[in-house]
């Protein structure tokens, strides 16, 4: 299996943003990830000047609460990314219902996967976070979604760390199945994590070393404080002052 593609950047959410701009222009099917980091990159992909409406966007996991809920990730894609798009240029947002229990949710929410992908649903891009008990999406160890290789969608009744409340996961089966994941990381309180998923060899307990998509491309961007556990020779672009910019944004010089 290739090895993630390792790249320590100066602004791991610019770099992000310019990749998610990239596929959404291109109108693919992309999962997103909660979280801080993921936020801040949804901020700086909702400057573009560039049409998003052709993709369609996915939550890699969700909380069973009120859309309105502040903990809520449908309520922070919108708020941060497709609500500051004027409509003509805003790609369509699927929400898990949550009205529905964690499993019913689920189930509803891999039924609206089939349908709009089809039969064997393939992601053009997943965006994934890292949390320091190294879980990504709602797959924590230990749990049984993690070990989930039938579903697409699987509700987590019990969450793995806070917020304790019930949650919707995207699967394995799905995340590798991707034609691209990108992990964002960002911060030294995720380098040993960081370390545990993408190192040499990576600690397979670690529910993120476990998204390996076998017919896709693996990237993992980190910052340097994030990156501080991994060895250098596993790094695959050190950190540079500069970067490439995939698009312009909105006040930027041309």
């Amino acid at each position: 299996m290739t090895p993630p593609d390792i790249r320590v950047v100066p602004d791991p959410a610019a770099e992000v943003a310019d990749l998610l701009v990239d596929v959404a222009c291109a109108g693919g099917h992309i999962a997103l990830s909660g979280g801080s980091t993921p936020k801040h990159a949804y901020e700086l992909a909702a400057q573009t000047d560039a049409d998003l409406s052709a993709a369609t966007l996915w939550l890699g996991d969700e909380r069973v609460v009120p859309l309105d809920d502040e903990r809520s990730n449908l309520r922070m894609v919108r708020e941060s990314l497709t609500d500051r798009l004027p409509e003509e240029r805003r790609p369509r947002l699927m929400p898990v219902d949550t009205s529905f229990g964690p499993d019913a949710a689920a189930a509803a929410y891999e039924a609206l996967l089939l349908d709009t992908i089809g039969r064997h649903p393939r992601l053009d891009l997943a965006l994934m976070g890292l949390g320091p008990d190294g879980h990504t999406a709602s797959l924590f160890p230990g749990k049984p979604a993690l070990s989930e290789s039938q579903r697409y969608a699987v509700g987590v009744p019990a969450a793995g760390m806070e917020p304790m409340v019930p949650r919707v996961s995207l699967t394995l089966r799905l995340f590798n199945s991707a034609r691209e994941v990108v992990f964002l990381v960002a911060g030294g309180d995720k380098a040993e994590a960081v370390a545990r998923a993408f190192g040499t060899p990576p600690d397979d307990s670690a529910p993120a070393a476990m998204v390996r998509p076998g017919a896709g491309k693996l990237i993992v961007v980190l910052d340097e404080p994030a990156a501080a556990e991994l060895a250098s020779e596993a790094v695959t672009s050190p950190a540079r002052s500069g970067g490439k910019r995939a698009g312009r944004r909105r006040g930027e010089a041309e």
